[in-house]
């Protein structure tokens, strides 16, 4: 066997050692150019995989911004028309008002009612022992005034009971749309199931269906018969979604939401304003109640405003601040949500 010997092994180690320096020395340069350009590489690659997501992104965006203008654009036009609707409708007040009541009453049945409810006025003024001049004029604003409130009175009544019962009927139509049911069969169902008078303002919406308008159309024909904001709402909503699609069912639901919601704030800013409208009631009885209890503690201090005529432009002038006053504290409790 041979020996190695270890200065032999040693020196070649060193030897080797050295030669590796020797070379790593000289290709140091190299092998550093080298990683930059690996690294300058990858970058570049990642550089543009950043572009390219950010270029996505960037279409994605301007996707959606499109289709934001497109709906805002569509927004602006049905608010324009449903304006000159709303106007169309505010021109023909009584005939539209007749239908808007609910009750099968014609223009002429409202003249004969007006007419004879003015003359039963005038008769009872006259028999009262009223003077001829104020026995007419009673009777006539008996027939131009007391109908038209009478007429603003049901109206009112007839769109509080629809607000009342429109988010149930969309909930409904949110369930019918969700279990499989076409718009146009979740409408007739609340057409023929639903409350009065939701009931019967879809069943007309059925009707314009019938004579070839399209579900869009007969819904924005619905402010004829119902002129609320709720129902422009939901007509906006049916023509945003024929005309751009989109979950029915989801938009539906949002607005029945919105509609409860809607209907909470109005019953909390009623609630809130109590106070102001209590004062404002006894602010504006207090001078009439405290005439009322000088004249029957002091009666001759009290006459000589209606046999005076100083005392006629005293009344005059002070009816009219009252008029202002009471106009005024009217403004301020009432908000209109």
């Amino acid at each position: 066997m041979f020996g190695f010997d270890p200065n032999v092994l040693l020196v070649i180690t060193l030897a080797a050692i050295a030669a590796g320096a020797l070379c790593y020395a000289l290709l140091f340069s190299r092998i550093e150019t080298e990683k930059k350009t690996d690294a300058r590489l990858s970058r570049v690659k990642s550089a543009e995989t950043d572009m390219g997501k950010v270029k996505a992104a960037r279409d994605r965006v301007q996707e959606m911004s499109k289709r934001r203008k497109s709906v805002q654009d569509s927004l602006k036009e049905l608010e324009k028309k449903q304006e000159e609707k709303s106007r169309k409708i505010g021109n023909s007040s009584i005939k539209s008002r007749l239908v808007q009541t609910g009750l099968p009453l014609r223009m002429s049945q409202f003249y004969i009612m007006s007419a004879v409810l003015g003359i039963v006025v005038l008769l009872v003024t006259v028999l009262a022992g009223a003077p001829p001049l104020l026995a007419i004029g009673a009777g006539f604003a008996a027939a131009i005034g007391m109908p038209r409130w009478i007429l603003s009175f049901l109206v009112k009544r007839r769109q509080k009971r629809f607000l009342v019962e429109f988010p149930n009927a969309l909930d409904v139509m949110v369930r019918s749309i969700k279990s499989g049911l076409p718009l146009n069969d979740a409408l007739r169902l609340i057409a023929a199931d639903g409350q009065e008078p939701v009931k019967t303002e879809f069943r007309r919406v059925i009707e314009s269906q019938q004579v070839g308008l399209s579900i869009p159309e007969a819904c924005v024909r619905m402010m004829q018969t119902m002129p609320l904001p709720e129902v422009n709402f939901f007509s906006i909503v049916i023509t945003i979604q024929s005309q751009a699609g989109g979950n029915l069912s989801e938009a539906l639901g949002n607005l029945s939401r919105v509609l409860r919601e809607r209907k909470k704030m109005k019953a909390k800013v009623q609630a809130l304003s109590m106070e102001a409208k209590a004062s404002a009631a006894i602010i504006g009885a207090l001078p009439f109640i405290v005439a009322t209890l000088v004249y029957l503690t002091s009666p001759d201090y009290m006459t000589i405003l209606f046999t005076d005529p100083r005392g006629h432009i005293i009344m005059l002038f002070s009816g009219i601040w009252m008029s202002i006053g009471i106009l005024v504290m009217r403004n301020m409790i009432n908000f209109d949500i």
